[in-house]
């Protein structure tokens, strides 16, 4: 082999290194917790939304999709998430139309249609609330998510609220969950993420 096509071979050896390192060096890590591949999340549901059409997540296929368990009597988690939300949007700004949040209620037995259509577009018109039809198809999206939620009944037994997962969860245009957010989120780490899944 002559000097020439070793020096030749050095310097491709060279450039594919230079190149994967530069590749390494780009690899991006999210803000939040990055649950990518994991076996025991299904993010897939299929509910009806405040309009009272039935929605999958096939719908919003080539959209990042926030999706946050919750209920509208909540008196401070859920609609500060909601805000939280809608800032994320406002920063996005035109990249906000590749995006979906999803309110799923906690409470459909209080929570009926005309109440989430009041509630949810409140925050933001883009805004989506979906609403189980019943305690099984709640608990089948609870186990898919792998959220906790427990009502409280209050002092006089009359009502009750909710305990439950304050977390929310980041779905990418793939229709993969990627991220586990926890409530208190800052939206500029947030829309840093979502960036990211929109490249």
């Amino acid at each position: 082999m002559s000097n020439r096509t070793i020096s030749w071979l050095l310097r491709q050896s060279l450039i594919v290194l230079l190149l994967s390192l530069i590749g390494c060096s780009q690899q991006y890590k999210f803000n939040h917790v990055d649950i990518t591949g994991s076996s025991s999340f299904s993010p897939k549901f299929e509910l009806a939304d405040h309009h009272g059409k039935l929605r999958k997540l096939e719908d919003f296929n080539g959209k990042v999709v926030l999706v946050f368990f919750g209920f509208t009597q909540c008196p401070d988690v859920c609609p500060s998430t909601m805000i939280d939300f809608k800032k994320t949007l406002e920063d996005l700004g035109s990249k906000a139309d590749q995006v979906q949040v999803l309110f799923i209620t906690l409470d459909p037995e209080r929570d009926s249609q005309e109440i989430l259509s009041a509630y949810v577009p409140g925050f933001d018109p883009r805004f989506l609330g979906l609403r189980p039809s019943n305690k099984e198809e709640l608990d089948q999206i609870i186990k898919s998510y792998r959220i906790f939620y427990q009502k409280v009944p209050n002092a006089d037994k009359t009502s009750y609220t909710i305990d439950h997962t304050a977390a929310s969860f980041v779905i990418d245009p793939m229709g993969q969950l990627r991220l586990f957010v926890k409530h208190g989120h800052s939206p500029d780490l947030l829309v840093k993420d979502i960036q990211q899944l929109l490249r």
